[in-house]
């Protein structure tokens, strides 16, 4: 499938919820991704709102997930294929399940019960310092962030901005970020539990093989693990 020409918020909206889930940058699938269905000109370019302010956007909006969640960079999921990602991702495990088996980290522990008492999320900048990642304990804290949203616990809700004097924003959105179920329910994330995740997996690995043939089976379970 090769994917349409994307100018705006509105028409990347439109293609996620088309195509269910699509990679910000290129990911080895070739046309999978924001980045090749942009014109160069509407990257990081003064005055002109390209896809790092359209995703912004899609966050705020509450229907598309968008976080860091192929190959630990960002990308979008819309809310249909959300459940079936959770599904396979999360392994049959709830949070807490999987720290008491061993297979999470502390540092991802106390980043998911800060945002728990948090349930509007929190700034990255402030999940940080609650978290307890300050000083010499500041290590760990990125990657055990990225590692929960591969796993879809935590999601992206909302961007915000420093103001200056005047009351302008200035510089790069800084995330707000959530438990996933504070911001689409628990009730629909966890809507496949009752499924095997290896039910999810080739579900969510045959709709990508419809769309993109060419790549191979191989490839495409890469991208989506």
């Amino acid at each position: 499938m090769k994917l349409p020409l994307i100018k705006n918020p509105r028409e990347l909206a439109e293609l996620i919820r088309e195509i269910g889930f699509l990679p910000l940058f290129r990911c080895g699938i070739e046309g999978f991704s924001l980045e090749e269905c942009t014109p160069p000109g509407y990257w990081f370019v003064k005055d002109v709102e390209g896809p790092w302010e359209w995703r912004e956007r899609i966050a705020e909006e509450g229907e598309i997930a968008y976080a860091k969640l192929f190959h630990k960079k960002a990308g979008f999921i819309s809310r249909e294929w959300y459940p079936d990602f959770a599904n396979y991702r999360r392994d049959g495990y709830d949070f807490d399940a999987r720290y008491d088996d061993g297979l999470a980290s502390m540092a991802s522990k106390m980043i998911m019960d800060v945002l728990l008492e948090h349930t509007e999320g929190l700034l990255s900048s402030e999940l940080k310092v609650k978290a307890g990642f300050i000083k010499e304990a500041a290590k760990g804290f990125d990657t055990a962030l990225t590692t929960l949203q591969m796993q879809t616990y935590v999601t992206a809700s909302r961007f915000e901005y420093k103001q200056d004097k005047s009351g302008r924003p200035y510089g790069w959105g800084v995330g707000r970020y959530a438990v996933s179920e504070n911001v689409f329910g628990t009730e629909w994330v966890t809507s496949r539990y009752s499924e095997q995740p290896a039910e999810s997996k080739a579900r969510i690995a045959e709709h990508a093989a419809k769309l993109f043939p060419a790549a191979g089976m191989k490839l495409i379970e890469k991208v989506i693990k």
